[in-house]
């Protein structure tokens, strides 16, 4: 008989798992259901496009066409609305019954609202999909000032699209520094001066305690914590993301602040797999449960679900991470989990060099590279050798860092 696979979800999970399940399985139904108007995007570029630096042509990656070449059966604007883990079947919101062998599920999430007084007004706009870059590029081309909320790599797209717009902003801050869990005050001071010369000003200990509105309901300015008022046109919030999971409710399928999977991207339901943003999956290089939102992680675990769909326990996600940066005059690049660990090594190399790699068990887990990413490939493969290196960090800093250097595993 013929296999049926369902995929909810057109993000780069669930796309490179359909592309994957009809190499694997050419004769299979494949069918990808997303609630969204159109078809797969490029989500690393929509910050270009928001920025005024690409027209809306080159951010999409598959057109419908695409689906149609592969005999993928793509629904548009189509919301799942109940899975029947034991009937084997998805319901959607036109009372449709779609049946499947597996399920994929690959539903991202959905950009977190701040917990204060008109949050929801309008000319606030959070930055998630390709719809939100039209509203941001929108009001950023019209506007004279702006707020930014939220001190983490999507917080910093925001920023540049403030700079590159020529809109004078406020970074809203609740810490001493941008990223400060990944990044001490010294690292963070690079990405300040960048920010700053560039127009956008970094306020630190503040955040929001409401928004002001006019008699329209449109933002005119935000309040922090402290009494400070600072004006805007229009403020960008990125606090992260809650995770659309409302569709497993009832399924039986665990969930930690996050889907749980195991390695090959299962849950612990049969036949229903997760992949993404929304999943935490076990990361076989940690010896420990993760997450990880990149790009890459996402579509390396969107074709390895999609493996073990057709073939189960055929392939394991094993995967390093890095997420990068090029808004400034210097290139910035995160991989791994740098925010985690239980020791640490850093060095500021120069007023634009920095490098900082996160330890556990002696072993490299993650890090932050600001300037030269030159050494970025021989750290990751230490992380993937689960090499024990925390004695040797001194050479790990080593401005032309390699590898090789290193004392050999036996010698440790």
């Amino acid at each position: 008989m013929t296999q049926s696979f369902v995929i909810i979800g057109d993000g780069i999970a669930g796309s490179s798992a359909a592309e994957t399940l009809r190499e694997e399985a050419p004769d299979a139904d494949v069918t990808v259901i997303t609630d969204e108007g159109e078809s797969l995007y490029n989500r690393i570029l929509i910050k270009e496009f928001a920025k005024g630096k690409l027209p809306e042509a080159p951010i999409s990656i598959h057109d419908e066409s695409w689906y149609d070449e592969r005999d993928i059966d793509l629904r548009l604007n189509t919301l799942v609305t109940d899975i029947d883990p034991e009937a084997h079947a998805v319901e959607t919101h036109e009372d449709e019954t779609i049946e499947y062998d597996k399920l994929l599920v690959a539903t991202g999430g959905t950009p977190t609202q701040l917990p204060v007084e008109n949050s929801d007004a309008e000319g606030i706009h959070h930055f998630w999909t390709f719809q939100d870059a039209r509203k941001i590029r929108e009001s950023a081309e019209s506007a004279d000032d702006a707020v930014i909320v939220g001190a983490g790599l999507l917080g910093i797209d925001l920023a540049a699209i403030c700079g590159a717009q020529g809109v004078e902003a406020k970074y809203l801050m609740r810490g001493n520094a941008w990223w400060r869990y990944a990044l001490s005050e010294s690292g963070a001071e690079i990405m300040h001066d960048a920010m700053r010369e560039i127009g956008v000003e970094p306020v630190f200990e503040s955040g929001v305690d409401r928004f002001e509105v006019d008699d329209g309901g449109r933002i005119v300015a935000a309040v922090d914590p402290n009494g400070d008022r600072y004006e805007c046109d229009w403020a960008g919030v990125a606090i992260g993301l809650n995770f659309n999971t409302e569709i497993l409710h009832g399924t039986g399928v665990k969930q930690n602040d996050g889907v749980v999977v195991d390695q090959h991207m299962r849950t612990n339901v049969d036949d229903i797999y997760a992949a993404g943003d929304l999943t935490r999956f076990y990361d076989t290089i940690l010896g420990e449960y993760a997450q990880n939102g990149s790009w890459g992680s996402a579509k390396e675990q969107g074709t390895i679900a999609a493996k073990n769909m057709v073939e189960p326990e055929s392939a394991e996600f094993r995967w390093v991470s890095s997420y990068s940066i090029t808004h400034f005059d210097f290139p910035f690049l995160s991989f791994g989990h740098p925010t985690i660990g239980d020791d640490e090594v850093e060095r500021k190399y120069s007023d634009t060099e920095y490098r900082r790699l996160a330890l556990k068990d002696g072993k490299i887990v993650g890090g932050v590279l600001i300037g030269d990413l030159a050494p970025q490939s021989a750290y990751k493969r230490l992380m993937r050798e689960e090499r024990v290196v925390g004695d040797q960090k001194e050479i790990l800093l080593e401005k032309k860092f390699d590898a090789d250097e290193l004392a050999p595993p036996q010698e440790q």
